[in-house]
């Protein structure tokens, strides 16, 4: 997975996402750039895409939803988000270095 997707600020991951909504079904993608596809079959209408996107992303990395937090990108496709102490790591994201 290409690092421009994604950073580690401490214990924290920090994403770059590329938010697909309307989707057929929930899926973690690869890459394309500096972001990572998510497609939410949840359609961008009343914030109800990026509630399912936090829910799923909650779920993938095993955190609570409170754990994931939308930091950029509201109304836009192109979203920044901090996971708060991811407990899985999906394919394609390496744990963070070692101090």
């Amino acid at each position: 997975m290409a690092l421009d997707s994604y950073r580690w600020e401490g214990a924290d991951l920090i994403l770059n996402v590329r938010l697909q909504p309307r989707a057929g079904r929930d899926q973690w993608l690869e890459p394309r750039g500096d972001r990572i596809g998510v497609r939410i079959a949840a359609p961008p209408v009343d914030g109800k895409a990026n509630a399912r996107l936090r829910e799923f992303l909650a779920d993938l990395f095993g955190v609570g939803q409170s754990q994931v937090t939308l930091l950029a990108g509201q109304t836009s496709r192109d979203k920044r988000l901090r996971v708060t102490g991811p407990r899985r790591l999906p394919p394609g994201i390496e744990p963070a270095a070692s101090p």
